[in-house]
């Protein structure tokens, strides 16, 4: 077993190795075709790199390989020797009559495309090359239809490449070369898929006829616990090349370890570690950032009868001094300790260490610069796992404090694929640490992924907001201004982003006031005279653009540096339509203000339900392109489920063409349903409730400072308040009544608890309230249109509710003559109504709802006997 430091320039790079590799640094003298020499210094290829100049020379002399790299999601790790041993392989008949293939499996489509590009860009260079991408939909005639005779690399996914081998059985015997992209993410996402085309491969390896060459390379940034498997069960005594410290300390089953302590206390916790140590002849470093801490521990040791040494930025004695007294130490019989700060690490170069303790929490940065002082100690061998006690002689040891929060989710994610234990109090700090950078982004726009799909997958990596901005996502509820009825509105989507998100406008039956803005936009600038150009063009100003005998609104987003040129290139939107363009400044002109008054009329679509196969996070393009094909300036029905600023959720949305003669329209096609039979997309059933579940993060204004404010207004004053602010905080399920939506764990205020219930009743209309009950549950079918800004509390004995309805404030606050469980009761609201439904602190029939009698609340004679089955839904 090898491992070896190589300096290239003034970097100085940590190589792990299993066998022994003489490295191709410079590209001249590389293992490849001259042809590909030539090809990729064409296409000003820097390399070999690094890691690189490792991983070449395994792979063109056919053998398996396993690399670990800060850039193993490169594809040139692989691709370059790799078609420079294809050829040579080339005669090599798996089965009769046919050659061997290379199939290449990466982590989803778009790293499955970007491989096919770069084996298409240099093909030329290699001999008959026939790459194919294979991404095949859940429609089974897909993979019938793939046709692979021919090809030599076969470029997919695990689940395309299961689909495809239900058809396509013999692929894998005719496989000699096995490439897993990403390795790390095809095991942790895809386990399950991984090992049955590994089990199968297995199999018809051992079946295959004639000298068929084999080979699996493996390439990725982390280690992965399921690589101990893939290293015994399925490869041949392997090439492993890590050049990551931090990963080769997992490989090499660095022991972790993490000890809560009070920042006070952390020198006597020191001291307790130091113990077992001395007892162990350990050679222990004692990492810090700071040269005061180091001489308060080189004190506290020394008070305690333990030798240790010392070496910070102002010590006396240099690097040779220090390294020659820490050998003399630990060769007398002496366990060795050394105190020291990072900085000293790098002219140190100790690698032999035992023990590494954390005084100061590690940055992620200088984490694995101290673990690689115990790089000598890495074990070499494949253990069972990384806990695996019998071969671990290094341990790294983390004092962790209070005051290390900053540095602890970096930290938190190595030490969870280390599998390390890892105590409750580091899960606690990260919490707040994260907390901490959620809120750092509330100024970023509101994640697409999470608007899309319900979901944000990588939350950590994400840069944009998962959380309520109410000064962003509701200062323009535009949306709302324009919805006449959420059953039905007419969506114009003018803007693809991709399959389930567009941008458009909402038109109105009556009177749609752009339509009449627009009208009067051309005719006004019809005149050569109107088209007055700007000297000057301002960022966030509205200007008028011209094009053909269409006039649009547009805003300038981006101006740049004032340079002498009179016309210039500015970004520019569409504020009715939601693209974005770059213009000459001289294209723009000024815009009256009665062209002005109207808010911009874009708006963003979301079609609910639906979200790609395979857990993909991007829409495939081929979805993408039928939807544009299919939708773009086409008039569409939909159904509004849920609206935020800018934003409507519609399910379903479909296209429809006029019968002005019939007075008609007729339905030709769902979107969603449009997806699903492409075979790209499939059910999102949790979409519409994590939305929702989202926008119950709004923050409420105290109810009863509401309720005063509306004492205090007129009608009018009504109407506005309950226009786009309040709108924005909606509840409205819009669903079948078979939907539900569960009351937040942490419940809003609803209304004040210290004022009498009557006075709620003045300041808000009472709605009129129908009842019914079983033996467990009693429902109040609230009777209230399309209601808005809807909010409930329940408690043991009371019931609040309030909402809006056509401008209008509704409260009721129930006080019930028998006691419910809270946390089991439950609201949703409808369409016409809102239904509550009560879980029953005991079981048995209610002789009476309320303590007092209430006008407004009445029994619903028509629902006493409903059966089970006609529940809007259960008590949870």
């Amino acid at each position: 077993r090898f491992q070896s430091f190589q300096n290239v320039g003034k970097e100085k790079n940590f190589v792990f190795l299993s066998k022994k590799i003489e490295p191709s640094s410079v590209l001249k003298t590389a293992t490849l075709f001259d042809g590909l020499k030539k090809e990729l210094a064409w296409n000003k290829f820097s390399g070999p790199t690094f890691t690189e100049s490792y991983c070449w020379p395994p792979v063109a002399l056919g053998r398996d390989v396993v690399a670990i790299s800060h850039q193993g999601n490169d594809p040139l790790l692989y691709i370059p020797p790799l078609l420079t041993l294809l050829p040579l392989n080339s005669d090599c008949q798996a089965l009769p009559n046919m050659n061997g293939v290379s199939l290449i499996l990466c982590p989803g489509w778009k790293k499955a495309q970007l491989v096919f590009d770069l084996l298409k860009t240099y093909r030329n260079s290699c001999r008959h090359l026939h790459p194919v991408l294979i991404i095949l939909g859940q429609n089974k005639e897909a993979a019938s239809q793939v046709e692979i005779w021919g090809c030599e690399v076969v470029v997919t996914t695990p689940y395309n490449l299961l689909r495809l081998l239900e058809h396509n059985t013999w692929l894998l015997c005719r496989l000699c070369h096995l490439v897993l992209d990403e390795i790390e993410v095809l095991f942790s996402d895809t386990t399950e898929q991984m090992f049955t085309i590994l089990n199968c491969y297995k199999k018809a390896t051992a079946q295959a006829q004639g000298t068929v060459p084999h080979q699996i390379i493996a390439v990725g940034t982390q280690w992965n616990k399921h690589f101990t498997a893939l290293i015994k069960e399925f490869m041949n005594d392997p090439h492993i090349v890590i050049t990551v410290i931090e990963e080769a300390a997992i490989f090499g089953n660095v022991q972790q370890v993490v000890q809560p302590c009070m920042n006070s206390n952390r020198t006597a916790e020191l001291l307790k570690i130091l113990d077992f140590t001395q007892r162990n002849l350990q050679k222990v470093l004692i990492f810090t950032d700071s040269v005061t801490d180091v001489e308060m521990i080189h004190k506290a040791l020394k008070s305690n009868s333990i030798v240790s040494l010392k070496k910070h930025k102002e010590s006396k004695c240099n690097a040779e001094c220090v390294l020659e007294r820490w050998r003399k130490v630990h060769s007398s019989g002496t366990p060795a300790v050394l105190v020291l700060t990072d900085d000293c690490l790098q002219s140190l170069g100790i690698t032999d260490a035992t023990c590494v303790i954390h005084f100061s929490f590690p940055s992620p940065e200088v984490f694995g610069q101290r673990l690689q002082s115990l790089s000598d100690n890495f074990c070499t061998g494949i253990k069972d796992s990384a806990g695996d006690q019998e071969h671990t002689k290094a341990k790294s040891i983390i004092l962790l404090t209070k005051n290390s929060s900053c540095h602890t989710p970096g930290i938190l994610r190595y030490l969870k694929h280390a599998e390390a234990e890892i105590p409750e109090e580091l899960y606690d700090l990260t919490a707040m640490v994260r907390e901490s950078e959620e809120d750092e982004k509330f100024s970023r726009p509101l994640c697409a992924s999470l608007k899309t799909f319900g979901i944000c997958r990588n939350r950590m990596e994400c840069p944009d907001r998962h959380q309520i901005n109410v000064s962003i996502d509701t200062a323009q509820n535009i949306a709302d201004e324009m919805i006449e009825t959420r059953e039905r509105v007419t969506i114009l989507p003018l803007l693809i982003v991709h399959a389930t998100n567009y941008f458009g406008r909402i038109i109105k039956k009556q009177k749609d006031q752009y339509t009449i803005l627009a009208k009067e936009m051309n005719d006004y600038f019809k005149p050569s005279g109107h088209r007055i150009s700007v000297n000057s063009v301002e960022k966030s100003v509205l200007y008028g653009l011209c094009e053909g005998a269409i006039c649009h609104r547009v805003q300038v987003m981006e101006t740049p540096a004032k340079d002498e040129e009179n016309v210039y290139k500015v970004k520019i939107k569409y504020i009715d339509e939601g693209r974005t363009s770059q213009v000459n400044s001289d294209q723009l002109f000024h815009l009256p203000a009665k062209f002005q008054s109207l808010p911009p009329q874009a708006v963003e679509i979301v079609v609910c339900r639906v979200k790609p196969i395979d857990n993909e996070v991007e829409w495939n393009p081929k979805v993408t392109e039928h939807i544009n094909h299919k939708i773009k300036g086409k008039l569409h029905h939909a159904k509004v489920v849920h609206t935020l600023g800018k934003t409507v959720w519609v399910d379903p949305m479909v296209g429809v063409t006029s019968l002005p003669t019939m007075k008609m329209w007729i339905n030709e096609y769902n979107i969603r349903s449009e997806i699903l039979s492409t075979g790209l997309g499939t059910d999102n059933p949790e979409h519409v409730g994590e939305i929702q579940k989202l926008c119950r993060q709004i923050p409420v204004l105290d109810h009863a400072e509401k309720l005063e404010h509306f004492t205090k207004e007129n009608m009018a004053g009504l109407e506005e308040a309950s226009g786009p602010q309040d709108t924005s905080m909606q509840e409205n399920s819009a669903e079948s009544s078979n939907s539900s939506v569960t009351p937040p764990s942490s419940k809003p205020s609803i209304v004040s608890r210290t004022e009498d219930s009557t006075v709620h009743q003045q300041k808000g209309c009472h709605p009129q309230i129908k009842w019914f009950q079983d033996n467990v549950t009693v429902t109040l079918k609230v009777q209230i249109l399309r209601a808005t800004d809807s909010k409930w509390e329940f408690s043991r004995e009371k019931v609040a509710f309030s909402a809006y309805s056509e401008g209008k404030l509704y409260v009721a606050d129930l006080e019930l003559n028998q006691s419910i469980i809270a946390e089991k009761s439950k609201c949703v609201i409808k369409d016409r109504e809102a239904v509550i439904l009560l879980a029953k602190e005991k079981k048995g029939a209610w002789c009476k709802l309320l303590k007092d009698k209430n006008v407004n609340v009445s029994l619903d004679f028509e629902h006493w006997e409903e059966s089970e089955d006609e529940k809007p839904f259960t008590v949870g």
